[in-house]
């Protein structure tokens, strides 16, 4: 980048400033009150996201039969919606009220209220009971927290007996009669179903919608937890073909993804090389790749530093003290896993700031007429980078503005990449060009040496940075700068 001329930073915008925008954050694990959340509200909201995920919280809202408590959870809901944020709902987890299983788990993570009448019509009655008290603030309902994962889909089995495991079927017949309580208790609310863990497992999801979920649900989610992301494009387009077989029409929220930002945590990919640098590629390349997709909104996991609290066994401290490193903020934590301390900014902190910045009040992911070529390049004493992990996308805006973002997407774990790369553009399109760092929002002029008029509209760009993190090439007043 010291080839560039700096000439400023992406303006970047609060959730106050924010009318609409597809960028959102988790909030999870309050239910388990892992976190403070009065430390981490205005951090939240100075990122300029829009979408909050929380989650509700059965056992912590009703601990005596009929009788809900929801101070905790209007708290939350009252600071994010003050703040011009959108929480959205996680319906989980299961309540020892009614399944005696549940006394075992801390939180009572992953036992649905399936086996018995009594179960279900208090799992109903709960449900109407959120969804009519956020009527109006909460428009988004997620049926449950990873299905399709063991921890999350336990059964009641004696002791010595196989744990049958999740069940697609058991989930369908679940979710149906979650939806269904959802409209009833307003009909302007969506109903969210799968949030799965194993956004590849399209047995799971066919398995459940085959079983009419397709006709109760409004919106799918999933979750995607891997360093690798060369194929989630093709994922984003497969589930939109195998919800249109069923009914067309659902959105799609990507409502979990993240990584780590060292490589001693608990929970997904543990134990992989992550590094704070790492944490922020992984972030922006998964946010594209779902911003490019169509995507309602996208999800990334999560706010904090804290413990993942998935496996706990009550009375036993240690089995949830499994620190989770997935965070935009850092924290400490004390002797019961709680995440204490100052909550301090990440790189992917800022990463994700500079993106929400870029990507608000709307855009389209469409083509524009620009085209990748190889030139010589005495840059790196070789030719531009040819290599076919690189990555794409252009998006535009009402104003007439565009953008071309790119990357390459080699293995995040294993490799870093710097090279060059050239684009012709047509049309004119290529004036008035700027370059943007999305990992920190600098923004840079190009020098004269990389830019050429061709003539009849068209404008080539010649050898221009390229890394492992995504760069965006903008055209016109594609987000504001100071």
């Amino acid at each position: 980048m010291e080839r560039l001329i700096k000439i400023g930073q992406v303006k970047r915008k609060s959730s106050y400033d924010v009318k609409e925008s597809p960028i959102g954050i988790g909030f999870e694990k309050l239910d388990r009150d892992v976190f403070d959340p009065e430390k981490a509200y205005d951090k939240v909201a100075a990122i300029g996201v829009k979408w909050v995920r929380i989650q509700s919280g059965w056992a912590r809202t009703e601990k005596e039969k009929g009788v809900y408590d929801f101070e905790w959870l209007d708290k939350i809901v009252e600071n994010l919606v003050c703040r011009n944020l959108r929480p959205w709902i996680c319906l989980c987890y299961g309540n020892e009220l009614y399944s005696s299983f549940a006394k075992k788990y801390f939180g009572a993570v992953g036992c649905p209220p399936i086996a018995t009448a009594e179960e279900r019509e208090a799992w109903v009655a709960y449900v109407k009971a959120v969804v009519s008290r956020y009527r109006g603030k909460v428009q988004y309902y997620e049926i449950w927290n990873e299905p399709d994962a063991r921890y999350s889909w336990k059964h009641n089995v004696a002791e010595g007996e196989p744990e049958p495991g999740p069940s697609a079927v058991e989930y369908a017949q679940f979710a149906m009669m979650t939806a269904d309580a959802i409209h009833a208790a307003d009909p302007e609310a969506k109903a969210v179903a799968f949030g799965v863990s194993h956004g590849y497992d399209f047995t799971y999801i066919n398995t459940a919608l085959a079983q009419g979920l397709a006709d109760h649900m409004d919106v799918f989610s999933f979750h995607a937890y891997t360093p690798h992301d060369t194929r989630r494009a093709e994922y984003l387009r497969s589930y939109r073909l195998l919800l249109d077989s069923y009914r067309p029409g659902i959105e799609i929220i990507q409502g979990e993804t993240g990584a780590q930002s060292r490589s001693d945590g608990a929970g997904a990919m543990a134990g992989y090389s992550w590094t704070p640098e790492k944490q922020r590629k992984h972030l922006l390349r998964n946010q594209l790749h779902d911003l490019a997709g169509g995507v309602k909104f996208t999800s990334y996991f999560s706010t904090m530093d804290m413990i993942e609290a998935l496996r706990g066994i009550v009375g036993q401290v240690s089995t949830y003290l499994d620190y989770g490193y997935f965070g935009v903020l850092g924290a400490d934590f004390d002797e019961n896993g709680r995440s204490v301390g100052t909550y301090t900014p990440k790189p992917s902190y800022y990463a994700l700031a500079t993106l929400a910045s870029v990507f608000a009040e709307g855009y389209r992911a469409e083509p524009i007429l620009a085209r990748r070529v190889v030139l010589p390049s005495k840059r790196i004493q070789r030719e531009d980078c040819d290599d076919p992990t690189i990555v794409t996308y252009s998006f535009t805006k009402e104003n007439g503005s565009k953008a071309l973002v790119y990357w390459n997407a080699v293995p995040l774990l294993t490799h870093t990449y710097e090279g060059t790369v050239s684009f012709q553009t047509f049309g004119n399109i290529g004036k008035d060009a700027k370059l943007i760092d999305l990992a920190d929002g600098s923004v840079y002029k190009l020098p004269e040496q990389m830019v050429t008029d061709a003539g009849c509209g068209e404008i080539d760009f010649v050898n221009l940075p390229i890394t492992d993190s995504p760069l965006m090439l903008t055209f016109g007043d594609f987000c504001e700068l100071e």
